[in-house]
């Protein structure tokens, strides 16, 4: 029995789910994905490089952890293997789900979980006409988009973007025309975009992990990657935001795992990332500027770990540069700063609702979610590799995590 890891290259998170393999006793097959060239035709099906053909080597293999970053090529690669019977995680249909915002909201949206209320847009706001000149549909979206969502603030985002990129805030009817002006379709945005009500960041967004192993019932990690900042209304560490962990109460954990069952659904083994905002509304119960004062302390520690992670010596000497980061996190966690930003964040989860409004089926984990919220996706993804091998024998490896 044996498992494979897909990639693009090896980042942070691949190396990291390499290592853990190398503690749990598992000998890791590498399948580099963005390398390789799959034909098909009559006589078969052959997918190698210009030197070598790894069909031999994927046919060897039971499960394979689909860490493909594109998602559009997370899509490809697990149609291709589960063509080929492998197992995969995640597998097809949860890549099909999480691919897409508005997929995964009417996922959650069927299942009773809160979400924010949201609008498709299934045409392009301006559409070139055969003579030459082009159709402006901004006035006639933007007058839909106010009477569905109210003229308040709304939220223009990419129906498959990621990191927080292309996501735009209109605040009046003006912001809005200039928005869907400039509005195109792109790799990310496709074939329409999403409008939303604006659920205004007090300071936090949430990022919570669920997963499901092969004959067990879902379950929720208890602790959450809070990110935090006022630098941005977009929720995203990419942005800048700092990050805290937080303990989740039992009512939001279940939430969170109606939403994996929901983009799950009859799928044997899963492991997701859900994004969640809570809605603080007038209810922000310590003053902004004492935060913002408690992050501008925390800068000097934070900087120290942005400075380790963009440090390539982990490329060749990965375990010391893991030690650095995890002695820099542990000081940062440490400090009077982060603990007081800490309590707050766990008093406004405790107090205030959460919207879930995206899952995403690959995330990043072994620097952040980690070592702060504690939760190693790359133990996770082996355990459920290995709930999808009992079928066969069971595990090759001793769970010592």
């Amino acid at each position: 029995m044996s498992i494979a890891i897909l990639y693009e290259q090896a980042e942070t998170d691949e190396l990291g789910i390499k290592l853990t393999a190398k503690e749990l006793g598992v000998d890791l097959v590498q399948i580099p994905f963005r390398k390789l060239l799959v034909s098909i035709g009559n006589m078969g099906i052959d997918i190698r490089n210009r030197n070598k053909t790894y069909h031999d080597l994927i046919e060897s293999v039971d499960v394979v952890l689909n860490r493909a970053q594109s998602k559009n090529r997370r899509l490809y690669a697990a149609r291709i293997l589960e063509t080929l019977d492998k197992k995969v995680l995640n597998p097809f249909s949860v890549e099909h789900t999480c691919f897409s915002k508005l997929w995964t909201l009417l996922k959650f949206w069927k299942s009773g979980v809160p979400i924010p209320k949201t609008m498709y847009v299934p045409l392009d706001s301006h559409e070139p006409r055969k003579d030459g000149g082009v159709v402006h549909n901004e006035e006639e979206i933007a007058c839909l988009m106010q009477q569905t969502l109210g003229d308040k603030e709304i939220v223009i985002k990419p129906d498959a973007g990621s990191h927080g990129k292309e996501v735009r805030r209109a605040r009046n009817l003006k912001d809005l025309l200039m928005i869907l002006e400039e509005t195109e379709p792109s790799i990310s945005n496709p074939i329409g975009f999403l409008a939303q009500e604006m659920v205004e960041k007090w300071f936090y967004d949430l990022r919570v992990i669920v997963a499901k192993e092969r004959g067990k019932e879902p379950y929720c990690h208890p602790r959450a990657l809070a990110r935090g900042g006022f630098r941005d209304f977009r929720t995203n560490t990419y942005l800048g935001n700092m990050v805290f962990d937080v303990d989740l109460p039992i009512s939001l954990q279940n939430v969170a795992v109606r939403c994996g069952e929901a983009v799950g659904e009859q799928t044997e083994a899963w492991v997701l990332a859900l994004d969640g905002m809570p809605i603080v509304g007038d209810d922000e119960f310590f003053d902004k500027a004492d935060i913002q004062a408690r992050l501008d302390r925390l800068v000097p520690l934070f900087e120290r770990i942005k400075e380790i992670k963009r440090d390539q010596s982990k490329l060749h000497d990965f375990s010391s540069w893991n030690s650095r980061l995890e002695n820099a996190f542990e000081d940062y966690m440490n400090s009077e700063a982060y603990q007081k930003i800490r309590s707050i964040i766990q008093e406004s989860v405790r107090r205030h609702k959460v919207l879930f409004h995206e899952a995403n089926s690959c995330p990043e984990f072994w620097e952040q979610t980690r070592l702060i919220a504690g939760a190693n996706l790359a133990v996770l993804l082996f355990k459920c590799a290995r709930s999808l091998l009992n079928d066969a024998g069971g595990s090759q490896f001793v769970d010592k995590a």
